[in-house]
């Protein structure tokens, strides 16, 4: 009877070389692929309880990758939202490995196809790529699911790995096709988003500091983390506070500085008034000791997250240089599978076993002698998310045996094993309280009683005993100083690594395995630089793409938007999701986002401008920023635009016309100081916040509108305070005060050219809150100095007055349009002219939009 041949085919070279050794017993000869870069492992054996010739081998990562079709990759013949719908294929990886045809060859005459390929869901996508290219030329004797199996394994160790190949499954299609699904919608979101912002962008700024604009469904939100932390520095503005700090005289050799227990206070009266209550106390009482035991946890077992932020925070590496470390530990068999979100050990794991390697350990033998010593081992309960163990040493290797960063992270990751399976840190605290006339202070010290695990993950240890003097109960204690200090509150400082890793796993930005890759490419792309204590300081590049995203589309840039592709892409993998339907919904929706954005890509260049040419440098100074109280420039362009060179934010301006500060009063909603626009022939103007203006603070107000188009329910220049009528003019037009046209005042349409000139010379005009009973028009007040005055009858007042109805004022409206709208409301005369406010009239049913206004 003839052999059955099993070809297994593993991720990487090294590993089907580990592989081979354990499975062969360490009886396979190797032999070089034509392909000169994967060996093939030879030997005999047993599988199905049936004699079979075994070949292992490997690939490179993955055999195939998606692109689009010839024509489609021509970035200047073809217009970029032509790829959210434009034909792809897949190709090979790296053309050179022909990486198809050696699998095709090696499979020639094969009975079964064993794939080791990682156990996640892009390992799973590969095993999927290796089945289309060996299953044609397997011979077919049985069922795809009897010839293609999958093997599972968590570490490579004789036991697991033996222990997989005697428990072989069927490989899961669901979970490569949500991964499928993931690289065709990051290929067209991304390729199309960044073929247009480069070509854009590019040849019109000389001085970026990139050559490629990009774009990525996760690459940007991770950005915007950095972004948004960068724009809470800069606007961040200090707070002064004032502290009572008391010094007390314990022993002869010993102060004690107390805590207060009002801990700060932000009025400096008050804190003062505090200050003075005991600032002359010479003895402070003790009112309180106490003690009590305390207990710092050991931590959960190690997972892929936690192992990245170490390795950034503690180890001062890089997530995807301490990826590529742990994968290396991970192939020589030194650590388990170092991609999971597993922080809790299998019920049948040996921990004990796993520890008593480590016994005679140079470096760790005496922390683990100390926890054997113990009899039992009680690891914290975390999380089983069914992926994989937690990260764990797998076998005793010695410091020669590695680099200095392998080494570094080796040390780490057998630390936090122990770690995590030794006692909890023990000390207790000593709490002394003391009054000072009326107020009360305390002091607290610590005391080691166990060190636990901290005897092992030794950075975690606690600071040196603070012993506390042997006081007793109401003792008095000299008093040495009595201050009140006043300090400032300070800004938080730049995203670490460490705590972007942590926003990402939060907002579910990326996976275990793409965290550190997104993390790397906007290092490299210069959207942000890596500081010391590994911060990441965004660019003026990154700033301005963040900016520009969330001035456009905020979603662009916003986490809320990638993690739920990524919840339905989980419905995929889970069998649970229609393949088509959810990538078909998925790009449609960031199709209209890509035309959305085409449209409205000035408000990004417009900061490109002011950030990477001359234009906010010759800008001059202007009007104060709500952000950061820091003076504005207005670049005198077309159009014209402020510009905060500390924000980094540029506002566009009402086009044409003059602009002048208003009065320097400020908006109430965002504290930008506000602006007088004026211009056309009529003289029109109007009031409006820079910020307001592009960022519309209401749903009904419109971007590019003023003051007279706000209804904030209390500013005195918005739209419930200055309003007046509808206009008769356009449909949806409200005749405003403008109260800047003063002594000629008049009343303009927010909406259309109306302009109407009313009661000329009074020394006061305002809208008042009633409304006229017959037309319900807004009433107005009146006041005239007597030299000046207009009104009939002597009166230099008049309160509570339709500019329309009342005698005492439609003399005093523009003829045009008193006698227009008083025949449209009774017959009380006839219109005469034929200018601006000739038109349709101001009945009760027209003049109710306004009153809508107000409610």
């Amino acid at each position: 009877m003839s052999k059955n041949v099993v070809l297994m085919v593993a991720e990487k070279p090294s590993l089907a070389a580990s592989l081979a050794k354990i499975l062969s017993n360490n009886s396979c000869h190797t032999r070089k692929g034509f392909n000169g870069a994967c060996s093939v492992h030879e030997w005999n054996g047993l599988f199905k309880g049936q004699s079979a010739y075994f070949k292992m081998t490997s690939v490179c990562g993955h055999v195939m990758s998606l692109d689009f079709t010839g024509r489609y990759n021509n970035w200047d013949s073809v217009d970029p939202v032509e790829l959210f719908t434009c034909p792809t294929e897949k190709k090979e990886a790296t053309p050179k490995l022909k990486m198809p045809a050696f699998l095709s060859q090696e499979a020639k005459g094969c009975n079964y196809l064993v794939l080791w390929l990682d156990c996640d869901k892009e390992g799973e996508n590969i095993c999927f790529e290796v089945i289309n290219e060996v299953e044609p030329v397997m011979v077919r004797s049985q069922r795809r699911e009897q010839t293609i199996l999958r093997a599972k394994f968590s570490a490579i160790t004789e036991k697991d790995i033996k222990a997989a190949m005697n428990c072989l499954v069927s490989p899961n299609e669901n979970e490569s096709k949500s991964v499928d699904a993931r690289q065709e919608i990051d290929l067209r979101i991304g390729c199309a988003f960044t073929r247009f912002q480069t070509r854009f962008f590019q040849g019109k700024y000389g001085n970026l500091d990139s050559t490629l604009i990009s774009y990525g469904p996760c690459q940007t939100p991770t950005l915007g983390f950095c972004v948004e932390r960068h724009d809470t520095i800069k606007t961040f503005q200090p707070e002064p506070f004032w502290v009572i700090q008391v010094s007390v005289q314990a022993t002869e050799f010993r102060k004690l500085t107390l805590e207060w227990e009002r801990v700060r206070l932000f009025d400096r009266e008050v804190a003062s008034a505090f200050h003075q209550k005991i600032k002359d106390c010479k003895q402070a009482k003790v009112v309180g000791i106490s003690q009590k035991e305390k207990a710092k946890q050991r931590p959960q077992a190690l997972n892929t997250v936690e192992l990245m932020r170490v390795a950034s925070s503690g180890l001062g590496m890089s997530p995807h240089s301490a990826m590529i470390i742990a994968e290396r530990l991970y192939t020589q068999g030194y650590i388990s599978y170092p991609r999971t979100e597993t922080t809790q050990y299998p019920e049948n794991f040996d921990i004990i076993g796993v520890l008593k390697q480590f016994r005679q350990s140079a470096e760790f033998g005496a922390d683990v002698r100390d926890v054997l010593s113990q009899g039992s081992v009680h690891p914290r309960k975390g999380q089983d998310v069914g992926d994989h163990p937690p990260i764990t040493p797998m076998t005793l290797a010695s410091r020669e045996s590695f680099d200095h960063d392998s080494w570094r992270l080796y040390d780490y990751i057998v630390r936090h094993f122990i770690g995590s399976v030794s006692s909890d840190c023990k000390y207790l605290v000593t709490r002394i309280d003391f009054d000072v006339g009326p107020e009360s202070f305390s002091v607290s010290g610590k005391k080691l009683l166990d060190p636990g695990f901290t005897r092992t993950m030794h950075w975690q240890a606690l600071s040196p005993d603070e012993h506390m003097p042997d006081l007793k109960l109401n003792q008095m204690v000299p008093i040495n100083e009595v201050k009140l200090n006043e300090r400032l509150t300070s800004p938080p400082d730049y995203l670490t690594e460490s705590e972007l890793i942590t926003l990402m796993e939060k907002h579910g930005i990326g996976t275990d395995a793409s965290i550190p890759v997104h993390i790397n490419n906007i290092s490299q792309r210069n959207y942000v630089t890596v500081g010391n204590g590994r911060k990441l300081i965004p660019t003026a590049l990154g700033i301005s793409l963040v900016h520009g995203y969330q001035r456009i589309d905020p979603q662009l840039v916003l986490p809320t938007m990638r993690s739920a592709v990524e919840e339905q892409l989980n419905l995929i993998a889970k069998g649970r999701g229609n393949y088509d339907e959810i990538l078909r919904h998925a790009l449609e929706i960031f199709r209209l986002k890509f035309i959305y954005f085409v449209q409205h890509i000035e408000g990004m260049d417009h900061l490109f401008e002011d950030t990477f040419s001359t234009l906010s440098q010759t800008g001059r100074n202007f009007s104060r920023c709500g952000a950061c109280r820091r003076f504005m420039k207005l670049v005198a362009s077309k159009p014209a635009r402020l510009h905060c060179p500390n924000c980094d934010a540029t506002y566009s301006l009402p086009a044409g016309g003059s602009f002048k500060l208003f009065n320097e009063l400020k908006c109430p909603l965002d504290e930008f100081e506000l602006l007088l626009w004026v211009g056309g022939p009529n003289g029109k103007g109007y009031p409006f916040c820079p910020y307001c203006y592009v960022f519309p603070p209401f749903r009904e107000m419109k971007k590019g509108s003023g003051c007279n188009q706000c209804t904030h329910p209390s500013c005195t220049y918005g739209l419930n305070a200055t309003g007046v009528a509808s206009c008769g003019e356009c449909p949806n037009g409200i005749l405003v005060l403008d109260p800047t046209s003063g002594p000629k005042w008049q009343l303009a349409c927010n909406q259309c050219q109306v302009v109407i000139k009313v009661c000329e010379d009074a020394n006061k005009l305002s809208v008042a809150s009633s409304t006229c009973p017959e037309c319900d028009a807004r009433q107005i007040n009146v006041e005239y100095r007597p030299e000046k005055n207009k009104l009939a009858n002597g009166l230099t007042k008049v309160k509570d007055a339709c500019i329309f109805c009342s005698p005492e004022l439609s003399e005093l409206v523009e003829k045009r349009y008193a006698s227009h709208a008083k025949s449209k409301r009774g017959g009380r005369g006839r219109g005469r002219g034929r200018g601006r406010g000739r038109g349709r009239a101001k009945p009760k049913d027209k003049m109710a939009q306004l009153a809508a206004y107000f409610v």
